[in-house]
């Protein structure tokens, strides 16, 4: 019975000869107008095509919605079936198609900004997590789903000049872009203050010296990541000592609720606390402690099987998707009702 079943599929396929692709009979008119496009009018790819390309297709080959939704499927489709990710399941593409949405969320990305730039970014712990929360909003107001923010690593945001880019596991690049009005960018300095932050932590691990630092800001030199700090989660929870865990990432649950938070009000006060002065001579005291010789080895050890053993929470994350989306149309709503 399965063999019969492919039987059938094989002869509704259509061979695509200059691109070498096997495409479903129903697909075959959209993609051939997508395909063509691509290599005789735009010189793009159309596999792997680029979200941003097949956003500019959409525009450049106005239709009815069902139509556009109709060629979406078919290129999202061959792509699926040829093992490359589909591009029309990105943020672009959906802003494209669904311009109430868009206008939404960039309704949302205003108000989210501003939230970000008044949080605090002195101070103990307020700084901390006015700092990392200011770039999570930064982050949400760029329309990304929330299991795509709890799924970047560090080394996925990078300056680009005054300009911040941010690029998915999926590989869709978000770009973090100044005010069309008058140019400014808070954005470079919200990222840079939470780079600083995990910078600093990679020189001097604990939160000891940091509340030292939150309280009397040091010249930090951000570095280029080595290869664990790359991998490490660019946003990660912080408990209410301010310890932060390198190789645990938020989650979209906790996302999700710091956004309706700060949206609408009620985030819980940070109160800044005194911080005991260091001794005057400003060196950071040894400790008398005599550590064995493999408690580094162990500590590194430790953080490698964390970071495997997250790594499979890929699998859970992928089946809340769904559920992500749904909870930013909740949050839109929340936006109207303010």
């Amino acid at each position: 019975m399965i063999h019969a079943d492919r039987t059938v599929h094989r002869r509704t396929d259509v061979h695509d000869a200059d691109l070498g692709l096997k495409i479903p009979a129903r697909y075959r008119h959209d993609w051939a107008l997508f395909a063509d496009w691509c290599t005789a009018a735009a010189d793009h790819r159309p596999i792997p095509a680029a979200p941003e390309t097949l956003a500019l297709f959409l525009h450049e080959h106005p239709a009815a919605v069902a139509t556009q939704r109709r060629r979406l499927s078919a290129i999202n489709a061959v792509h699926t079936r040829h093992g490359y990710q589909p591009p029309g399941r990105t943020e672009t593409v959906r802003r494209h198609l669904d311009t109430t949405r868009a206008s939404r969320l960039d309704r949302l990305g205003r108000l989210l900004l501003q939230r970000a730039v008044e949080l605090p970014t002195t101070g103990w712990p307020s700084g901390l997590f006015g700092r990392r929360d200011a770039l999570l909003l930064i982050l949400a107001a760029t329309g990304m789903s929330f299991t795509d923010i709890t799924r970047l690593r560090r080394r996925d945001l990078r300056l680009d000049g005054n300009t911040p880019m941010v690029t998915t596991r999926a590989g869709e690049q978000f770009r973090l872009g100044p005010d069309p009005e008058t140019g400014d960018n808070p954005a470079v300095e919200i990222y840079r203050r939470w780079a600083e932050i995990q910078a600093f932590l990679d020189q001097y691990p604990g939160t000891h010296l940091l509340r030292h630092h939150l309280t009397d800001p040091i010249e930090i030199l951000v570095d280029p990541l080595d290869a664990e700090q790359a991998r490490q989660p660019l946003l990660c929870p912080i408990d209410r000592w301010g310890h932060l865990p390198h190789a645990q990432p938020m989650t979209p649950q906790s996302v999700s609720a710091l956004l309706r938070a700060h949206l609408s009000g009620q985030v819980p006060i940070r109160r800044t606390l005194p911080v005991l002065p260091q001794d005057d001579t400003g060196v950071p005291v040894e400790s008398d402690v005599t550590l064995s010789s493999g408690y580094y080895d162990r500590g590194t050890a430790a953080r490698h099987r964390d970071l495997e053993a997250l790594e499979d929470l890929t699998d859970v994350f992928d089946e809340i998707e769904a559920r992500t989306d749904a909870l930013l149309q909740d949050l839109v709503g929340v936006l109207e009702g303010l």
